[in-house]
């Protein structure tokens, strides 16, 4: 940004030059009286004092709000890669397919031994059944032993091979009792193996997270893919940010939530214009050079990519300045004119020079003052001295 002695310089030298060439074509003042013509009709406003924010700009880089780096989870050869940079994509979309012929195989040998452990817990259940019937008969034996014995029928003996009967059967229960836990854990163990099989294969057809734009491709069919190395870049298309490094004294204007002026460079639709956006995130700190990282949350557009260069306004405090409205400044080359009204009602073409712009007002660095009348959108066939219907008169000392 120019400093104000630059543009106030850089308006004398033009004066300078525009009075040289009026001195040497300029028509006597009873020719210009005599050319002005009938009175014309035009719009007026005043050029007046104003409160005008200050401001400072940072250069950035616009980045998708979200980015997912595509890569595998196991070591695999690629076989197909169904995308290229630049091509959108849904969520849940098959970006990548690895060789998953092994995964697959360690799969169907998980699901033979998870359906062998459903048969070893059948078999398991069925000697359960049959020591459970052999215990029934061994404690009726015994009961029955036991009530000849106190009757002086049986002999000590029966007893003792009665009792030991029942208590065999006893622990061949608990021991099909313990195999069945054992071939239900079995069971249980099997299916996670095959469930971890099944996740293995689902490794080897990678997809899209969101809905976006695949912002580059790293790999081809043949590659080798290894866990942690890149294969694809997708960008959410839905968000997008702007992020700048401001220094410390510029901090101060930049708070979370505020808004704030965006202009994009490069190819999108509304690149070149500022555009109001709100600041996300003041992320970072850098201790060297003491600037701040800050994300500003872009507004919606088809055509925003990563990777465009952009710039944010920050506004500061406001103080006054002489502005007039945009529409009374005529630029001519690298020139910028205004007529303004003079002592007798007259339009005068005046040199002036505009500093920044906020809405339909230009800030004036030189060449009108306060209180000035001027022209809005002169019309055709308005030419300097000519009269101006309904202009009110100007200060005494008015150019012309």
């Amino acid at each position: 940004m120019k400093s104000m002695f630059e543009h106030r310089w850089a308006w004398a030298a033009g004066l300078a030059v525009v009075t040289l060439a009026a001195c040497q074509s300029a028509p006597t003042e009873h020719q210009g009286e005599a050319g002005a013509g009938a009175p014309i009709d035009a719009r007026l406003a005043r050029v007046s004092l104003v409160e005008w924010p200050s401001t400072s700009e940072a250069g950035g880089v616009v980045r998708a709000g979200q980015t997912a780096v595509i890569s595998s989870r196991v070591v695999a050869p690629v076989t197909q890669v169904f995308v290229n940079a630049g091509d959108r994509v849904r969520r849940g979309q098959t970006l990548v397919v690895l060789d998953g012929r092994e995964f697959e195989a360690q799969a169907a040998r998980a699901s033979a031994a998870a359906a062998g452990a459903a048969l070893g817990l059948d078999a398991a259940r069925a000697e359960l059944a049959a020591a459970e019937s052999a215990l029934v008969l061994a404690r009726a034996t015994f009961d029955r032993i036991y009530g000849l014995h106190d009757k002086q029928s049986a002999t000590a003996q029966e007893l003792d091979q009665a009792t030991a009967a029942r208590a065999g059967a006893e622990a061949r229960v608990a021991g099909a009792r313990a195999r069945v836990a054992e071939a239900e854990q079995g069971i249980l163990a099997a299916r996670a193996a095959a469930d971890a099989a099944g996740v293995s294969v689902s490794y080897t057809h990678l997809t899209s997270p969101f809905d976006g734009i695949v912002a580059s491709r790293q790999a081809d069919a043949g590659s080798l893919a290894s866990p942690g190395a890149p294969l694809l870049t997708v960008d959410d298309t839905s968000r997008y940010r702007l992020e700048a490094r401001i220094d410390e004294s510029q901090v101060r204007d930049a708070t979370a939530g505020a808004e704030v002026d965006v202009r994009l460079d490069g190819p999108a639709r509304a690149a070149g214009t500022w555009r109001r956006a709100t600041i996300g995130e003041i992320a970072s700190v850098d201790p060297e050079r003491h600037s701040f990282l800050v994300k500003i949350d872009l507004p919606a557009a088809d055509d925003l990519r990563s990777g465009q260069f952009g710039r944010v306004r920050l506004r500061g405090p406001s103080h006054q300045v002489l502005a007039a409205p945009r529409g009374a400044v005529v630029r001519r080359g690298q020139l910028a004119f205004a007529y303004a009204i003079d002592a007798e009602g007259r339009a005068r073409l005046r040199m002036v020079s505009t500093g920044e712009s906020s809405g339909d007002q230009v800030e004036v660095l030189a060449g009108l003052a306060d209180g000035d009348q001027v022209v809005l959108n002169p019309p055709d066939g308005l030419a300097d001295g000519r009269p101006v219907r309904g202009a009110e008169p100007g200060p005494a000392g008015a150019a012309k």
